[in-house]
Protein backbone atom coordinates (compact mmCIF):
# COMPACT_ATOMS: atom_id res chain seq x y z
CA UNK A 1 0.00 0.00 0.00
CA UNK A 2 2.92 1.84 0.90
CA UNK A 3 3.74 2.33 -2.58
CA UNK A 4 0.45 3.29 -4.28
CA UNK A 5 -0.69 6.69 -5.31
CA UNK A 6 -1.54 8.91 -2.61
CA UNK A 7 -5.44 9.65 -3.45
CA UNK A 8 -7.86 12.90 -3.06
CA UNK A 9 -11.03 12.96 -4.35
CA UNK A 10 -11.15 15.03 -7.44
CA UNK A 11 -7.96 13.80 -9.38
CA UNK A 12 -7.77 11.92 -11.80
CA UNK A 13 -7.48 8.47 -11.09
CA UNK A 14 -3.60 7.26 -11.18
CA UNK A 15 -5.02 3.50 -12.40
CA UNK A 16 -8.66 1.86 -13.01
CA UNK A 17 -10.20 0.18 -10.13
CA UNK A 18 -9.45 -3.24 -12.46
CA UNK A 19 -6.02 -2.56 -12.79
CA UNK A 20 -5.26 -2.03 -9.10
CA UNK A 21 -7.79 -5.09 -8.64
CA UNK A 22 -5.75 -7.53 -10.56
CA UNK A 23 -2.46 -5.85 -8.86
CA UNK A 24 -4.13 -6.15 -5.63
CA UNK A 25 -5.22 -10.11 -5.92
CA UNK A 26 -1.48 -11.01 -6.66
CA UNK A 27 -0.54 -9.24 -3.47
CA UNK A 28 -3.10 -10.10 -1.18
CA UNK A 29 -4.62 -13.80 0.25
CA UNK A 30 -7.26 -15.39 -2.32
CA UNK A 31 -9.69 -15.57 0.31
CA UNK A 32 -8.99 -11.79 0.50
CA UNK A 33 -8.84 -11.08 -3.15
CA UNK A 34 -12.58 -12.74 -3.22
CA UNK A 35 -13.99 -9.98 -1.44
CA UNK A 36 -12.82 -7.20 -3.75
CA UNK A 37 -15.70 -8.79 -5.78
CA UNK A 38 -17.63 -7.61 -3.68
CA UNK A 39 -17.19 -4.37 -3.28
CA UNK A 40 -19.26 -1.33 -4.39
CA UNK A 41 -20.34 1.99 -4.36
CA UNK A 42 -23.87 0.00 -4.41
CA UNK A 43 -23.71 -2.45 -2.12
CA UNK A 44 -25.80 -5.43 -2.48
CA UNK A 45 -24.62 -8.34 -0.83
CA UNK A 46 -25.89 -10.45 2.52
CA UNK A 47 -25.09 -10.49 6.20
CA UNK A 48 -22.73 -14.03 5.30
CA UNK A 49 -20.92 -11.87 2.95
CA UNK A 50 -20.73 -9.24 5.13
CA UNK A 51 -19.82 -11.53 8.17
CA UNK A 52 -16.59 -12.34 6.70
CA UNK A 53 -15.23 -8.82 6.64
CA UNK A 54 -16.08 -6.15 8.90
CA UNK A 55 -14.86 -3.27 6.60
CA UNK A 56 -18.00 -4.83 3.92
CA UNK A 57 -20.21 -4.27 6.74
CA UNK A 58 -19.50 -1.70 7.64
CA UNK A 59 -19.41 -0.19 4.34
CA UNK A 60 -22.76 -1.69 3.58
CA UNK A 61 -24.36 -0.49 6.74
CA UNK A 62 -23.05 3.12 5.72
CA UNK A 63 -23.78 3.21 2.28
CA UNK A 64 -27.53 1.94 3.16
CA UNK A 65 -28.02 4.64 6.22
CA UNK A 66 -27.21 7.36 3.65
CA UNK A 67 -29.67 5.96 1.10
CA UNK A 68 -32.36 5.87 3.90
CA UNK A 69 -31.63 9.27 4.77
CA UNK A 70 -31.66 10.70 1.31
CA UNK A 71 -34.63 8.71 0.63
CA UNK A 72 -36.64 10.22 4.06
CA UNK A 73 -35.47 13.60 3.27
CA UNK A 74 -36.85 13.16 -0.68
CA UNK A 75 -40.06 12.53 0.86
CA UNK A 76 -40.35 14.77 2.85
CA UNK A 77 -39.84 17.12 0.60
CA UNK A 78 -42.14 15.93 -1.54
CA UNK A 79 -44.76 15.87 1.25
CA UNK A 80 -45.14 11.53 0.75
CA UNK A 81 -45.16 9.21 3.50
CA UNK A 82 -41.78 8.45 5.04
CA UNK A 83 -39.97 5.04 5.19
CA UNK A 84 -39.99 3.45 8.55
CA UNK A 85 -36.95 1.72 8.44
CA UNK A 86 -34.21 2.59 10.88
CA UNK A 87 -30.53 3.18 9.78
CA UNK A 88 -27.94 0.44 10.87
CA UNK A 89 -25.03 2.89 11.31
CA UNK A 90 -24.22 6.06 12.05
CA UNK A 91 -20.39 6.25 11.49
CA UNK A 92 -20.55 10.28 10.69
CA UNK A 93 -23.65 12.42 10.82
CA UNK A 94 -24.62 11.97 7.35
CA UNK A 95 -27.86 14.14 8.11
CA UNK A 96 -26.38 17.02 7.82
CA UNK A 97 -24.66 16.11 4.32
CA UNK A 98 -27.55 14.83 3.02
CA UNK A 99 -29.91 17.91 3.75
CA UNK A 100 -27.44 20.26 2.12
CA UNK A 101 -26.88 17.85 -1.02
CA UNK A 102 -30.81 17.74 -1.13
CA UNK A 103 -30.95 21.36 -0.80
CA UNK A 104 -28.19 22.05 -3.44
CA UNK A 105 -28.77 23.94 -6.63
CA UNK A 106 -27.35 21.38 -9.18
CA UNK A 107 -27.99 18.11 -9.09
CA UNK A 108 -23.86 17.87 -9.53
CA UNK A 109 -23.13 19.66 -6.88
CA UNK A 110 -25.31 17.57 -4.96
CA UNK A 111 -23.78 13.82 -6.18
CA UNK A 112 -20.09 15.90 -5.54
CA UNK A 113 -21.26 16.52 -1.86
CA UNK A 114 -22.55 12.88 -1.40
CA UNK A 115 -19.34 11.22 -2.79
CA UNK A 116 -17.20 13.16 -0.13
CA UNK A 117 -19.41 11.82 2.47
CA UNK A 118 -18.36 8.82 0.93
CA UNK A 119 -14.95 9.41 0.67
CA UNK A 120 -14.63 10.44 4.85
CA UNK A 121 -16.82 7.90 5.65
CA UNK A 122 -14.55 4.67 3.83
CA UNK A 123 -11.65 6.99 5.50
CA UNK A 124 -13.26 6.78 9.26
CA UNK A 125 -14.37 2.79 8.32
CA UNK A 126 -10.65 2.16 7.52
CA UNK A 127 -8.80 3.58 10.56
CA UNK A 128 -5.62 4.29 10.58
CA UNK A 129 -3.86 0.23 10.59
CA UNK A 130 -1.86 1.04 7.18
CA UNK A 131 -0.77 -2.64 6.94
CA UNK A 132 -4.11 -4.58 6.76
CA UNK A 133 -6.79 -5.68 3.98
CA UNK A 134 -9.03 -2.56 4.28
CA UNK A 135 -6.57 -0.84 3.26
CA UNK A 136 -6.85 -2.46 0.08
CA UNK A 137 -10.51 -2.43 0.38
CA UNK A 138 -10.71 1.30 0.80
CA UNK A 139 -8.59 2.18 -1.68
CA UNK A 140 -10.46 0.18 -4.21
CA UNK A 141 -13.42 1.93 -3.31
CA UNK A 142 -11.84 5.55 -3.56
CA UNK A 143 -10.44 4.31 -6.95
CA UNK A 144 -14.53 4.12 -7.85
CA UNK A 145 -15.73 7.04 -6.55
CA UNK A 146 -12.73 8.93 -8.44
CA UNK A 147 -14.07 6.88 -12.06
CA UNK A 148 -17.58 7.99 -10.72
CA UNK A 149 -16.50 11.40 -10.23
CA UNK A 150 -14.77 11.04 -14.08
CA UNK A 151 -17.77 10.54 -15.18
CA UNK A 152 -19.79 13.49 -14.58
CA UNK A 153 -20.52 15.49 -17.59
CA UNK A 154 -22.15 18.59 -16.99
CA UNK A 155 -23.42 19.38 -20.69
CA UNK A 156 -24.69 15.72 -21.08
CA UNK A 157 -26.55 15.87 -17.62
CA UNK A 158 -28.15 19.09 -18.80
CA UNK A 159 -29.26 17.67 -21.66
CA UNK A 160 -30.63 14.89 -20.01
CA UNK A 161 -32.53 16.60 -17.64
CA UNK A 162 -33.61 19.12 -20.68
CA UNK A 163 -35.12 16.03 -22.35
CA UNK A 164 -36.53 14.62 -19.10
CA UNK A 165 -38.52 17.99 -18.99
CA UNK A 166 -40.12 17.81 -22.27
CA UNK A 167 -41.35 14.40 -22.16
CA UNK A 168 -42.87 15.59 -18.51
CA UNK A 169 -44.50 18.53 -19.91
CA UNK A 170 -45.84 16.84 -23.25
CA UNK A 171 -47.20 14.01 -20.95
CA UNK A 172 -49.05 16.52 -19.16
CA UNK A 173 -50.06 18.29 -22.53
CA UNK A 174 -51.41 14.74 -23.91
CA UNK A 175 -52.97 13.77 -20.64
CA UNK A 176 -55.10 17.19 -20.94
CA UNK A 177 -56.19 16.63 -24.82
CA UNK A 178 -57.34 13.35 -23.70
CA UNK A 179 -59.57 14.97 -21.14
Amino acid sequence: MAQLPYLTYGQVPPMSSQEFKKLAQSLISKSDASLLDYLSLMPDYSDKIAAKCGFLKKWRDWEFSLRLGLAKQRAIKLKQDVPLEEPKTSYMDAAAVILKAIDEGSPLKGEIMLDKARWYAIEEITGSNYFHRDCAFAYFLKLLLLERRQSFDVDKGFDEYKSLYASIVDSVHNEGDLK
